[in-house]
């Protein structure tokens, strides 16, 4: 089931640079259906009452200008939920985050005192 999430309730930052999402089998980059490569970035995700959670997010493209603690604006941010067996007949179950885009938000410094 896909569900879109609402980023305007939660502020994100991200964990460090974004970095290929690769196939668990071929260890290729993986595509979206448009042939465009995927990256994964780590962020971390804060809602009301400061409860925080660290979400892993693949993108389209390249991402520019992250690095550790840069603030993130997240665009069509989804949670997928996925179920699979183990080889040994285990069902796991999760939730991964996809995105249109994640961007740098430009921080304002304080003004120079005269």
């Amino acid at each position: 089931m896909r569900l879109p999430v609402d980023t305007s309730v939660v502020s994100f930052v991200s964990a460090g640079p974004a970095e290929p999402s690769l196939d668990f089998t071929t260890k290729q980059q993986r595509t979206d259906v448009n042939g465009v490569p995927l990256n994964r970035v780590d962020l971390f995700a804060v809602g009301e009452g400061g409860t925080k959670d660290v979400i892993t997010v693949k993108v389209p493209g390249e991402i520019r200008g992250l690095g550790q603690f840069t603030p993130v604006k997240v665009t069509d941010l989804v949670a997928t939920t996925w179920s699979m067996k183990d080889p040994n007949g285990t069902e796991r179950t999760g939730v991964s985050f996809s995105a249109s885009k994640v961007e740098t938000i430009a921080t304002q410094r304080p003004a120079a005192a005269s």
